[in-house]
């Protein structure tokens, strides 16, 4: 073969072989991305589970701080992800560490973060929010909560969560003196649960 059929044969190869390296490389930086993408959802999927055993079992406290470690491993994977910091929130909540669960969630809601949560994650965070605001410095932040109920209740039409809001709506309007508007939201949760004794109460505090 002459050497210039040989040294074009070399080039050739020379470049599939580039070419090859270069596929694979893009296929393990593909694949390590996906995987470390999906790490933090089992995390969440873990925290969530310890949250929802938190709330009816006698160790609530170990689950609760279990819930805790699996949404801050996540949170170091994906310092962004609203759901780890909405469980991290319901963790702390448990715990008693309010105002640092209202920090986590301060972050699950930024403008940002939120785009990603479902419309009922997002009502749902934001009635806890609205809690945590009222349990924290209830004088200060009752204007601040009542914002969040309302969005909430827009959010949670029928849902299970729009109640919750609805109940803690009233209790902030009455706080504030807006006994019109309390009873309006007291009412409003009786349409759904007749039972409810949260709204009962309220309105009978009221008063006709």
């Amino acid at each position: 073969m002459a050497p210039e059929a040989m040294l074009q044969l070399g080039i050739l190869i020379l470049t599939l072989s580039m070419i090859f390296i270069t596929h694979n490389l893009r296929h393990q930086t593909t694949h390590t991305r996906t995987r470390t993408r999906n790490r933090p959802n089992r995390h969440v999927a873990q925290a969530s589970r310890h949250l929802s055993l938190a709330t009816r079992s006698t160790t609530s406290l170990h689950h609760a701080k279990t819930a805790l470690s699996e949404a801050d491993t996540a949170l170091s994977i994906n310092p962004r992800d609203p759901s780890a910091h909405i469980h991290r929130a319901r963790a702390l909540h448990l715990l008693g560490h309010s105002a640092a669960a209202l920090k986590s969630l301060h972050c699950a809601l930024s403008p940002p973060a939120a785009r990603s949560l479902s419309t009922a994650e997002r009502a749902e965070a934001l009635v806890l929010r609205a809690e945590l605001k009222v349990a924290v410095k209830r004088l200060r932040r009752i204007e601040s909560a009542v914002k969040d109920l309302v969005e909430a209740v827009g959010l949670s039409r029928g849902e299970r969560v729009e109640t919750e809001a609805l109940c803690l709506l009233g209790k902030c309007y009455e706080w504030k003196g807006m006994n019109q508007e309390a009873k309006e939201a007291f009412l409003k949760v009786l349409d759904v649960e007749p039972d409810s004794l949260e709204a009962r109460s309220g309105l009978d505090r009221l008063g006709p």
